[in-house]
């Protein structure tokens, strides 16, 4: 514990909460935040407001209040839209107005998991990247057109504005509040008093569901799709499948990506590395039995495709995933 504040400034941390507001969500960031407090690291306090001062009501039917009104965000430094709506409606002119006030007298604003949708929706990400929940990812990115929507990262921040990924996520980007203001110390600090790890590796690529899409059986390119899933340990090159399909390959190319919406090699590195996964959650196969079932002749190849495409290591995935 530290013996007094390395920040001497006070900072003031308003937290928007709403009707049906998870509990999870709108714990995050007092308990992040509060522990500052707590271990006196710095001059830090918390503030919960909302539309109207009175009460609102969690998504488990608890109770909370009092709630400040609005006018508590007027004079925050950190201003903290900690989740939003499942249907990720267009918030209120109201609190679009308030988050814009805050950012232009220079207090952070931080959008937490569909937290990152009313942030949007004020035009404050246009023509930068912001991350939310990986299910609502081509919502978000639909409706932002001019946001660059990166759903394999945890948080990204720009220095005013701040976005997370998906529920525990949110921890993750305070952490990272933290440590821009009170350094790495602090937050390490921080992270051990909770027993969270204080920097989480990979992202949220790793927690993505990838179902196969459904395909009708008059499709032309189901029986090859289906044919290159069940040989992936094999070269599967374009002319490979062009042939499997009896097509030239130009116009398999482009039938490819009208069936798909991608190109082949994308679409079989794909398929490998979920294959991939699969193996490292459900065998114990070494990393380079896995490499080889799944078409990689090296497992050096093998290891730079997993991390790219999921930001940590197929050791570390099997480590935090596996079942076997």
């Amino acid at each position: 514990m530290s013996s007094g504040p390395v920040e001497m400034d006070p900072v003031r941390i308003a937290i928007y909460v709403f009707d049906g507001i998870s509990t999870f969500h709108l714990a995050i960031p007092q308990m992040v935040f509060g522990e500052v407090a707590r271990q006196q690291l710095a001059d830090w306090s918390t503030v919960l407001f909302t539309d109207h001062a009175g009460s609102v009501t969690t998504a488990e039917g608890q109770e909370i209040s009092p709630i400040t009104g609005p006018g508590s965000a007027l004079t925050a430094d950190i201003v903290v839209v900690p989740s939003w709506f499942d249907d990720g409606r267009v918030p209120a002119r109201r609190l679009q107005e308030l988050l814009l006030d805050a950012h232009r007298r220079g207090a952070v604003v931080a959008g937490l998991c569909l937290g990152a949708f009313p942030v949007a929706d004020t035009g404050l990400l246009d023509g930068r990247s912001a991350v939310t929940h990986w299910y609502a990812a081509d919502l978000l990115a639909a409706r932002r057109k001019n946001v660059e929507i990166d759903a394999s990262v945890l948080y990204i921040d720009h220095g005013d504005v701040i976005t997370s990924a998906g529920t525990a996520s949110g921890i993750d980007a305070c952490l990272h509040l933290v440590r821009t203001r009170l350094g790495t110390a602090a937050a390490n600090s921080v992270a051990r008093s909770l027993v969270i790890a204080p920097h989480r590796e990979g992202g949220q690529a790793q927690y993505v569901e990838r179902p196969l899409p459904a395909r009708s059986s008059d499709d032309p390119m189901s029986q090859v799709l289906d044919w290159a899933i069940e040989h992936l340990d094999e070269p599967l090159t374009v002319d490979d499948l062009a042939r499997r399909a009896r097509m030239s390959r130009r116009t398999f190319v482009r039938a490819f990506r009208v069936s798909t919406g991608t190109t082949p090699a994308s679409w079989v590195t794909s398929k490998r590395l979920d294959e991939a996964r699969r193996l490292l959650e459900q065998t114990d196969l070494p990393i380079e039995r896995v490499a080889r079932l799944v078409g990689y002749s090296s497992a050096i190849t093998f290891r730079q495709n997993f991390s790219r495409a999921f930001a940590t290591t197929p050791t570390s995935y099997r480590r935090r995933f596996g079942t076997a």
